[in-house]
């Protein structure tokens, strides 16, 4: 196997891996993943100390403990495009030697929770109600750009979804990866589970007009009514089937936990989304940290 190649695998003048400009050092190996750069903060507030700090256009890294757990927090900005620079890049830093440049022969798993906010699909998950995923759904056509196989289970869930929605037939392949089970059974209590759709937008993506039309005006209710044996979609957001998909090529453990800061079947909005955030951060960091 030849070395990877320094246009494929930027490191930096430090020694650092180049859009989150951390070293292997730097990095825990149980990591949290929030979309603003300002949530990084009200994460890691939380630590008992923060022993790393560092920041690369929106990627802010918090690296510290908690009890005994080591933890980093990641802003990773929205949407798929940057979790495919994040996700490739903190799996570089503990399977890729940098000096080297080589795969190394023993893989590290790290396991990686998704702190977020989305829109609930279903009536009876409200606003500033806690969702973890089961499954990321993704409309996003990320991990169309790698080669990637459906479980079972996966294809079957798949196929269902495609025959009732007919998506495919106005947008890219959807895939689905399925949650960490290992990490999803300790997310029980006080979140709802089901479902997580990731869309390429936030505006007619996800079904909203402002001025434009939309090519597929039933989005929304298409995804609220899907139904496959007690599978349902539970919310949709910008980022979590590209964290399951990538994480799960790659080997590492991952789930999405989510505040619902709008219902969009009842089209309501949260009154205090900053609330819902550090509900959510404050009962995952209880869990988190005792895993």
């Amino acid at each position: 196997m030849k070395p990877i190649a320094s246009s494929e695998l930027i490191i930096n003048s430090r020694g650092a891996v180049y859009h989150l400009d951390l070293r292997p050092e730097e990095l825990a190996s149980t990591v949290i993943t929030v979309g603003d750069p300002d949530r990084v903060k009200v994460v890691s507030k939380h630590f008992d100390k923060i022993d790393i700090q560092r920041q690369h256009r929106e990627f802010i890294t918090h690296t510290g403990t908690l009890g005994n757990k080591r933890i980093s927090v990641v802003s990773t900005g929205i949407g798929p495009d940057n979790i495919d620079i994040v996700l490739n890049e903190l799996d570089a830093l503990v399977n890729i030697d940098f000096d080297t440049r080589m795969i190394r022969p023993e893989l590290s798993q790290l396991n990686i929770f998704r702190l977020g906010t989305s829109g609930s699909l279903q009536s009876d998950i409200p606003v500033d109600g806690l969702v973890a995923g089961t499954y990321g759904l993704g409309l996003d056509n990320l991990l169309n750009f790698y080669r990637h196989d459906h479980s079972d289970e996966e294809q079957q869930l798949l196929q269902s979804f495609l025959t009732q929605t007919q998506l495919h037939s106005k947008f890219s392949n959807p895939y689905i990866s399925r949650a960490a089970t290992g990490l999803l059974k300790h997310f029980v209590d006080g979140f709802h589970q089901g479902i997580t759709v990731t869309c390429p937008g936030f505006y007619g993506p996800q079904g909203r007009v402002l001025r434009l039309g939309l090519s597929n005006p039933d989005l929304v209710g298409n995804l609220t009514s899907f139904r496959f044996g007690q599978h349902r979609i539970a919310n949709f957001e910008m980022e979590t089937s590209a964290i399951y998909g990538l994480g799960k090529l790659l080997g590492h453990q991952c789930l999405s936990l989510n505040a619902i800061v709008a219902n969009r079947v009842t089209r309501q909005f949260s009154k205090d989304g900053h609330a819902a955030v550090e509900n959510l951060v404050e009962k995952a960091l209880g869990i988190i940290s005792t895993l």
